[in-house]
């Protein structure tokens, strides 16, 4: 009998003990859930805050290529003839200017947890001439040396030179480098903050000109991120 009243004893405080360790799991588990509810990565603002670092940067510079443009004038006077060569090499920079990527360019797909970024088009800044390296060859010393002809075709060939490299610089294929060059670096600056908040999700950055049906069909079930901030400031006031 005294055994049993030791048990009891002993049985009760337990149980009691227990009792409050299930409750203290359960407020535990719920305010932890509350926690985690609230403080849950949103897509959303985190390509709003991506969308602004890139604004800030304005124009990118993705891509740089070499050029040599070689151009000939001839001028005539007083029945003689001068002809010039220049071979003029020169880099050109290919550009996206970001101050013109908006919030209605960027639109968040929950369905196929996709961030859609319509980029603004390659720009080709004006050749970068290596003067140091400018060859030149010439027929006609005699005009050059009782006329300016000399000049003239200097000034000629330069205009011409410049206006060749920006024609090389715009071939099929250097465009295609430099918008593959754009599309990396404008996802990767969406993509790396969404990981880093450990969010599973795809960025697709292309031109306006690139879009075909697929990403028409995709474009019509996604909002721009402008809409959804717009929405949630709107529920958070109410």
């Amino acid at each position: 009998m005294e055994n049993v009243f030791v048990n009891r004893r002993v049985a009760i405080p337990l149980a009691i003990m227990a009792g409050v360790l299930v409750i203290l799991g359960a407020l535990s588990w719920l305010l932890l859930s509350k926690f985690e509810s609230n403080f849950t990565p949103d897509p959303v603002s985190i390509a709003s805050a991506s969308l602004d670092g890139l604004r800030e940067q304005n124009r990118l510079t993705v891509f740089t290529a070499s050029y040599n443009a070689t151009v000939t004038t001839t001028v005539s006077r007083m029945g003689l003839s001068a002809r010039k060569t220049l071979i003029m090499p020169g880099s050109v920079r290919y550009e996206v200017d970001l101050a013109k990527l908006d919030a209605e360019n960027v639109r968040w797909d929950e369905t196929t947890r996709t961030l859609s970024v319509e980029m603004p088009p390659i720009e080709i800044a004006r050749p970068e001439v290596q003067i140091d390296r400018i060859q030149s060859y010439d027929d006609g010393g005699i005009l050059m040396a009782l006329t300016d002809a000399e000049k003239t075709l200097d000034q000629a060939n330069r205009k011409k030179g410049v206006a060749e490299l920006a024609k090389q610089a715009k071939n099929p294929l250097q465009m295609r480098l430099a918008r593959d060059a754009a599309r990396r670096a404008v996802e990767s600056s969406f993509v790396l903050p969404l990981r880093a908040a450990g969010l599973d999700a795809k960025v697709d950055a292309f031109f306006a000109f690139e879009r075909g049906a697929a990403n028409t069909d995709r474009w019509d079930v996604s909002r721009s991120i402008k809409d959804v901030l717009a929405d949630k400031e709107k529920q958070g006031a109410e």
